[in-house]
């Protein structure tokens, strides 16, 4: 089995979530942060043929790397990554799955009181702003109509902070203030629909690809007067 560009992709940025991952029999990889604070889906080309279980993803990516156009073939405990040629290839053992942390159930997304766009040239913005300015939250509220992203530091009224207005999709006259925490933003580069719930969570929906991230809001969020 041959992997795809995209889903060499989705390896690389899953790794920047969690160093392992538990790859199940199928065409879904999933992982999730140590905090569980978030958890992102792939839908990929590639069909797993079993269970395969990385301790250390970054290592494996190298591995990948060690070949050309790597082929992956899959015994009971180990897979062999040989290249085209069949001249060269290494064998990579399996993690058991008790040693690994994965997403134990699927997240149903509650109803949303915000929705927006989010594009990737927005989102290098916000985090260059908060690299600049020394901030990792991320203010989701609304101004006469419009909506508004912050890059402040809420704990610090006086604090300096880079403001986006766009447009969005809320109920009118709401009253909000999500806070997402910019370190938790480790998606794929590309345009995302964002869907935000009081319920303290956020999912964001890659436009061009099957990828889905579901974020935990930070406790500091306010809904209603």
């Amino acid at each position: 089995m041959e992997l795809s560009q995209n889903t060499l992709d989705v390896l690389k940025n899953f790794s920047g979530i969690n160093q392992n991952l538990l790859i199940k029999e199928g065409n879904t990889i999933k992982t999730i942060s140590e905090a569980k604070n978030v958890v992102a889906t792939a839908h990929v080309a590639e069909e797993f043929p079993q269970t395969l279980g990385i301790y250390d993803l970054n290592e494996f990516i190298g591995v990948l790397g060690l070949v050309d156009n790597p082929n992956l073939k899959f015994t009971d405990s180990s897979v062999l990554v040989g290249d085209a040629s069949g001249r060269s290839q290494v064998r990579y053992f399996f993690s058991p799955e008790e040693t690994l942390t994965s997403p134990t159930k699927d997240i149903n997304m509650p109803s949303s009181e915000v929705k927006f766009t989010l594009d990737n040239e927005t989102m290098g913005k916000i985090k260059r702003a908060a690299s600049t300015l020394g901030h990792n939250e991320l203010s989701v509220t609304q101004s006469d109509g419009v909506l508004r992203l912050s890059v402040l530091d809420t704990t610090n009224s006086t604090s300096n902070s880079y403001v986006i207005d766009m447009e969005g999709e809320f109920a009118e006259g709401a009253v909000f203030n999500f806070i997402l925490s910019i370190s938790n933003l480790k998606m794929i580069s590309g345009d995302y629909e964002v869907s935000i719930s009081s319920k303290l969570i956020s999912e964001f929906k890659n436009k061009d690809m099957n990828v889905s991230y579901w974020v935990a809001l930070e406790k500091s969020s306010t809904f209603g007067a």
